[in-house]
């Protein structure tokens, strides 16, 4: 006598997941869900967003495709990736809204359209500035004292391209030893917040000291900044005129620096390092080490959006527990 064996359904598909856990990307993505004053930032897209025409088919609603575009940034998602990353993890489609046995997920043509429309109308700056109005509204207001930084973004050096030749808005630069081919992220921190106030984007050959005045908001009396800050007393007291210049001393071949120096040198450490915190977001948290777009003005844009993301993040305990 044959036996045949009923084959179980499993837990999962039945919607019974017992021993399912909550990840920390669920996690994530509930807590930012929470702390993003979407309404605003959606307010600012819609006069350059498309409107329905006729009885043809509707575009995707501007808060979707926004949560779609943050998670492009906070998991270095291309548009091809997002829509391959929307379909493989229920977390995100939870995030943005989508059910698969209702709907499908935007196309990468549609993230693409949108990514395009935000970099014509630069509202990464916009985002960027409606994020930091909000932060102050809840309290997180810019104070006196500011930590200057730069971080070097890489992009491909190869040649082996459509057009066989490296970005032309891309540049070298040397860093101890070692060479790196890219664009620099410069940014202004508040010392107290840890927040991004300001953002300047150039070619990594650009010395730091030259987008000084771009990162001080003026009402400064305390700047802060390593070594590649020195010797821009004149520049400060244009731009911040109340402040005091806590850069550190930069010693030569010719003139080492003094015991008194070097100690007052590690104890303004104490202070710029905070800075190092903002950019770990950004760069280990956010994975951002390498531009994804060709020219600096598509970049820039997604530095500016990023900036914006990061001090949401930054500010996202202080925002929850009120």
């Amino acid at each position: 006598m044959r036996r045949h064996k009923m084959k179980q359904q499993s837990l999962e598909v039945s919607g019974f997941e017992k021993y399912r856990k909550r990840t920390r990307k669920e996690q994530f993505l509930s807590e930012m869900d929470k702390i993003i004053p979407w309404k605003e930032l959606c307010k600012a897209i819609e006069p350059y967003y498309p409107k329905p025409e006729g009885a043809g088919r509707k575009p995707v609603g501007i808060e979707r495709m926004l949560r779609i575009h943050f998670l492009q940034h906070w998991f270095e998602l291309s548009d091809p990736g997002a829509e391959e990353a929307l379909y493989d993890s229920r977390a995100m489609r939870q995030f943005v809204g989508i059910d698969l046995g209702k709907e499908p997920v935007p196309d990468e043509t549609t993230i693409l359209n949108f990514r395009h429309l935000m970099e014509r109308y630069n509202l990464g700056d916009e985002l960027f500035r409606l994020v930091n109005v909000y932060l102050a509204e809840n309290g997180m207001k810019i104070n006196r004292g500011t930590i200057v930084d730069a971080t070097i973004i890489n992009a491909p050096s190869s040649t082996k391209n459509k057009d066989k030749s490296r970005d032309p808005d891309m540049h070298q630069t040397r860093k101890g030893n070692q060479w790196y081919f890219g664009m620099k992220t410069h940014i202004g921190v508040d010392n107290r917040t840890k927040l991004i106030h300001s953002v300047a984007v150039t070619a990594a050959n650009v010395h730091d000291s030259q987008v000084l005045e771009d990162l001080l908001h003026g009402d400064e009396t305390h700047i802060w900044g390593d070594s590649a800050y020195a010797g821009q007393k004149e520049v400060i007291h244009e731009h911040a005129p109340n402040a005091k210049d806590f850069t550190q001393k930069k010693g030569s071949r010719n003139r080492q620096l003094t015991d008194a120096e070097k100690s007052a040198n590690r104890y303004k450490s104490r202070i710029r390092s905070r800075v190092e915190h903002v950019i770990g977001v950004m760069k280990r948290q956010f994975g951002f080490t390498k531009v994804r777009y060709r020219g600096l003005d598509k970049n820039a844009h997604c530095v500016f959006t990023k900036c914006a993301l990061v001090n949401l993040v930054l500010a996202k305990k202080r925002l929850l527990a009120s």
